[in-house]
């Protein structure tokens, strides 16, 4: 069932959405493509090397906030709905897909559980 609106509060299973997410291994040993539903850069394409601060708060910069901070990574790239990830020499994608999954989600799935998603803003 959906959100309680006379009591002006949501189902936290109906807040945000997860993205589906396809894996694709790229010719070039160490760096892998996720193909998504949904653009996430519109036309641009943005890039994100590791050990640099990312500071917008995009969607896309949120998400590779995520995914250099999973560690093992080299760079971000995002174009559309593309998410290139170069890695680093031994690592692998462990864990990658997820967070991209959850980019939108704001509650975790089971109580108890942490959410890779950043919490919705309070209301002023």
């Amino acid at each position: 069932m959906g959100g309680n609106l006379a009591a002006g509060r949501y189902d936290r299973v109906t807040m945000g959405q997860p993205i589906v997410v396809n894996e694709k291994p790229s010719s070039n040993p160490g760096v892998v493509r996720f193909e998504t539903n949904r653009a996430i850069t519109g036309m641009g394409h943005e890039r994100y090397p590791a050990g640099t601060e990312v500071w917008g708060e995009r969607p896309p910069d949120e998400l590779a906030r995520r995914i250099l901070a999973r560690g093992g990574v080299a760079n971000v790239q995002i174009n559309g709905n593309v998410v290139t990830v170069n890695l680093e020499k031994g690592s692998d994608t462990t864990g990658l897909k997820s967070i991209i999954e959850n980019l939108y989600r704001y509650y975790p799935d089971q109580p108890g559980t942490e959410s890779a998603a950043v919490a919705a803003p309070e209301p002023a």
